[in-house]
């Protein structure tokens, strides 16, 4: 019922949730950070981008994709450009689009730390649980996601 307490199993779901995303996502922000000098966010932003066609996405749509405010994206693309990782171009046909393009630089730098980011998640998450288990955790979150 809404406005009232969460009852104790409720609570637990939900601060079990928020703990496992912030300690998965620390350590893989850590390990990425000391192993190859690249935050977790950074890597994310490459990864969106190297994903996409032509290696470009518009800002607003690459907010979305890493989850960041329009502020924090372009802050981050920021320091991306200055380390020649990524380009920003304006879009042809609406002179007030901007879109971040993916270097060669960027795309050699996330194939190194692919290694890392992919040996973390197996560690910190994948491996802990059966195949029946991830097969279940995906199905559920799934369902949070259809809203």
């Amino acid at each position: 019922m809404a406005g009232t307490r969460l009852n104790d199993d409720e609570l637990h779901a939900w601060q079990t949730f928020l703990r496992a995303h912030h300690v998965v996502t620390d350590t893989l922000d850590e390990e990425l950070s000391r192993e190859q000098d690249l935050p977790l966010g950074s890597y994310e932003v490459l990864l969106r981008l190297s994903e996409s066609p032509d290696r470009a996405l518009r800002m607003s749509e690459l907010a979305d994709e890493v989850m960041l405010s329009r502020s924090g994206v372009s802050r981050l693309v920021d320091r991306l450009v200055s380390e020649g990782l990524v380009e920003r171009h304006t879009c042809q046909s609406d002179g007030r689009g901007v879109y971040a393009a993916l270097t060669d630089a960027g795309t050699r730098r996330l194939r190194r730390a692919a290694p890392t980011h992919l040996r973390g998640v197996r560690e910190h998450f994948t491996d802990r649980l059966t195949q029946r288990e991830l097969d279940e955790l995906a199905r559920l979150l799934d369902k949070l996601l259809l809203s």
